[in-house]
Formats: C-alpha cells, sequence, structure tokens
C-alpha cells in the first residue's frame, strides 16, 4: 500500500504532508509518495523554444516545492519512507489520479482549501472531481491542520447510518482501527428538522419520532458491534454515540471530538459503484467536521468487508468437513 499525497504548497501544502505521515506512523508501516502538479507544456515544438523554456520552468518550480516538502518532512517526521514525484497536467484532479494509478496508491491524501476559515475542511476545486471520480480512498485535512511531531492517530470515528454499506464500512474501519491498535467509535447523525405537524397531532409529535429513531439506530449500532464481534474484529475500547440537531454542524458539535482523531465516511451508491459519491448528508458531515475525514468508496469498503468475512477459511479449514 502506497499513501499518495498531493503536495500543492499554496493550498495547504503543510496539512496533507502532516496528515499522511501520520497515517503511516500510527502502524500502517506504509511508503508515503509526494506529488507536486506541474503545468503541462505544449507537445508541438516551438520554433521560438518557448515550449522548452516554459518546460523547464515548470520543472524547477516543481522541483522548489518538492524540496520544501522534503525539508519539512525531514524536520518533523524524520522516520517516514517518503519519495518525492512531479505529475504534469492542465488538470490538477486528472494528473493526481493518474500520480495515483502510476505509484499503486491506494489513499490519496489533500489539505484544504484556503478560501474558508482555519480548523474547517473546505473543498475546493481540487477535492472536489476527485470525491466524484477517486476509486481510492480519499484523506482531507483541515486548514492549518498541524499533527504533532511523532504522533499516532487517537482515534478512529465512523460515520454510521444502518445501511448495508454503513455495515460494510464500518467492518473496513474496525479492521483499520485493529491494524492501527487505536480505539473505534460508532457514530450515528441526525439533523432534527422544524415541527410541522398540525396542533391536533400534538406537541410532542417529533419528540415520539426522534425517540423512535433512537431506537431503531441503537439496535443497528448493537447488531453492528456484535457482528464486529463474532468477525473478532472489536477492539475493548468501542463506543458508541448518537448526537442530533437542528444542524448538521449542530450535530457533529454534540459529540466530543479527541486529538489526532480521524473521521470516517463512506460513499453512496448512487452513481458508478467503484467510485467516490457522497450524498447530501456525507458531503455535510464533512465540510463539518473538526477533524480530518477519511473517504471511502462503496466498493472499496465491500471488497474489505468480504476479504474479513473469508478470512476464516483462508487455512482451508472447512468448519462443516466432517
Amino acid at each position: 500500500m502506497t499513501i499518495v499525497v498531493g503536495y500543492l504548497p499554496a493550498k495547504g501544502g503543510r496539512a496533507s504532508l502532516d496528515l499522511a505521515a501520520s497515517l503511516a506512523g500510527s502502524g500502517l508501516a506504509e511508503p508515503v509518495a509526494v506529488v507536486t502538479v506541474v503545468p503541462q507544456h505544449w507537445t508541438t515544438p516551438s520554433m521560438a523554444k518557448v515550449d522548452a523554456e516554459f518546460a523547464a520552468w515548470a520543472h524547477e518550480q516543481g522541483e522548489a516545492a518538492l524540496a520544501r516538502a522534503r525539508q519539512y518532512l525531514a524536520d518533523k517526521w524524520p522516520a517516514a519512507e517518503v519519495s518525492f514525484h512531479q505529475a504534469h497536467g492542465r488538470s490538477v484532479p486528472s494528473a493526481l489520479t493518474r500520480a495515483c494509478e502510476d505509484l499503486s496508491g491506494d489513499l490519496l491524501v489533500l489539505g484544504s482549501s484556503t478560501d474558508g476559515r482555519v480548523g474547517q475542511i473546505i473543498v475546493g476545486s481540487t477535492a472536489t472531481p476527485l470525491l466524484h471520480s477517486s476509486e481510492v480512498p480519499i484523506a482531507i485535512a483541515p486548514r492549518g491542520y498541524r499533527a504533532p511531531k511523532g504522533s499516532r492517530l487517537g482515534r478512529l470515528t465512523c460515520s454510521f447510518s444502518g445501511t448495508e454499506d454503513d455495515a460494510d464500512l464500518l467492518t473496513a474501519t474496525a479492521q483499520l482501527s485493529a491494524r492501527m491498535g487505536c480505539p473505534l467509535r460508532v457514530v450515528t447523525f441526525g439533523v432534527r428538522g422544524r415541527t410541522m405537524y398540525p396542533p391536533e397531532v400534538g406537541l410532542h409529535a417529533e419528540d415520539d419520532v426522534l425517540q423512535q429513531w433512537r431506537e431503531q439506530v441503537q439496535a443497528a449500532q448493537s447488531s453492528a458491534i456484535a457482528h464486529l464481534g463474532d468477525l473478532d474484529l472489536l477492539p475493548a475500547s468501542t463506543t458508541t454515540a448518537i448526537a442530533t440537531g437542528s444542524s448538521w454542524a449542530e450535530a457533529i458539535d454534540e459529540v466530543e471530538w479527541v486529538a489526532e482523531e480521524i473521521l470516517v465516511v463512506g460513499s453512496s451508491r448512487v452513481g458508478h459503484l467503484a467510485r467516490v459519491f457522497l450524498g447530501s448528508g456525507a458531503i455535510k458531515i464533512v465540510r463539518y467536521s473538526p477533524v480530518p475525514v477519511l473517504v471511502v468508496p462503496a466498493s472499496v469498503a465491500a471488497d474489505l468487508a468480504e476479504a474479513v468475512e473469508a478470512e476464516p477459511s483462508i487455512d482451508g479449514a472447512d468448519p462443516d468437513a466432517g
């Protein structure tokens, strides 16, 4: 597995470096490939040799960016196994997609746009198309994110709604939690709308509906936790929570967040199954998250869950064999 980092010095570059190094140092021990995208020169030669001059300038800009990344990682994350690469393209998302393919990347790490406030995830022009087309999970760091030197992940929180897709996502998250040796938390977020019931229904009708929803969520969480126990993937420190509010921001603020936490969100099956596609609720969770977010395509979560389910029979031992 290789962690590919899209490093753009002017667009949260250090945040993406810190997140990637923290992930690599949290029990994954994967190599990190830092990729900076430089403008692609015209393929048709110019009689004035302008294309050669432009190519040389673009290469120098790329090397200067990589030198900054190399120095930052050497000073703060000296133990990380890192390689540095230039990717050429007129589209940054397309260049990063090709880089993931060329480097056999299994995870793409990005920083946030600089158009929002510090501490918030801002999905900018680079992340937006990738969240609709990437075939590998994408981790996004909030603007200004910094991980303490040599730190490890403190907890993985899985956004769980109780659907089949989220069952696969939870299994994949639990496997990652066990691999990293960090606690697991299962959280269901809900937004409580304005009361729309007529007076004859009663003023507490919405409270009754909310209570029924909570009971259904608790049952779904308990069933999912029991399934993780059956798979021997349940960390002793696993916790659950249900967070509601009048808005997504309020619901997310209702739960406590620890240092070096990552929120794991799954994609929707709408559109191309193999690619990331965030529903309206998921994209709002991403935008209001105070911690880095890992977005996992439904197909990747399903493949990981299927592999976990098949593990007991890997050694060829058939429990039904007489």
